[in-house]
């Protein structure tokens, strides 16, 4: 299990790295990969620090496997390896892969442990999904688990595991059950965060080695603010 920080070079933060996957604690703001703001992406910046820690001449490869979205923090995979890649984009597809994401809210829940179920559809002008309850014409289904696992004096605290990877999900489905996450506006929160960001953390992810079969579980701590030091 890894629950630390291997390396932190300059604003990388490396919770896990072997000769296949590289795996990332985003920060808030970054994005995995390249969009039309022109941003630098994350892809790119570990892509440069591989060159450099391992002087590879020419271009890196490095896969992405899947996305957080700009405003969220916690654990990315790269691959390092198209072997890798292949492996692993299967195992995402496949929901062969247990992930848990954390997630402060204002709005206690009703229930402390549930299932949701809804029908998600995108609007790819604003860039958000809508949860439904019923199916609606090109929904799709979304479904996790949550449990209120901490109560603050102002939010709650969520544990979530995903069993579907849609769109904006665990923000549409908190947001659903009028507990959207605090800083979202996005979704109905009433106030931004000051480092616009939002509290949802991809906290740990359980896989096995694309290559080496053992059993991996990474852990990645959260951001470095009171809140989130709090739980």
């Amino acid at each position: 299990m890894s629950n630390k920080i291997i390396s932190n070079k300059g604003n990388l933060q490396i919770l896990h790295e072997d000769n296949h996957i590289i795996v990332v604690n985003k920060r808030v703001g970054d994005i995995v990969q390249g969009d039309k703001t022109g941003d630098k992406p994350l892809s790119d910046v570990v892509k440069e620090y591989i060159k450099d820690k391992y002087n590879k001449p020419g271009d890196v490869f490095l896969g992405v496997i899947h996305r957080l979205d700009r405003p969220t923090t916690g654990i990315v995979v790269f691959a390092r390896t198209s072997k890798a890649l292949t492996r692993m984009n299967e195992m995402f597809s496949n929901r062969e892969t247990q992930k848990t994401y954390w997630a402060v809210v204002k709005n206690k829940p009703q229930e402390t442990t549930a299932k949701l179920v809804h029908y998600l559809k995108r609007n790819e002008k604003n860039n958000t999904s809508k949860a439904h309850l019923k199916e609606v014409p090109d929904s799709k289904i979304a479904s996790l688990d949550y449990t209120v696992f901490k109560e603050l004096q102002n939010y709650v605290a969520l544990e979530i595991n995903l069993h579907t990877g849609r769109h904006h999900q665990i923000r549409a489905q908190l947001a659903a059950i009028g507990s959207p996450i605090k800083g979202d506006l996005k979704y109905g929160f009433d106030r931004s965060n000051t480092d616009g960001g939002i509290h949802l953390h991809a906290r740990k992810l359980v896989f096995v080695h694309p290559v080496s079969k053992e059993n991996i579980t990474i852990i990645a701590p959260t951001p470095d603010e009171t809140i989130w030091n709090a739980l």
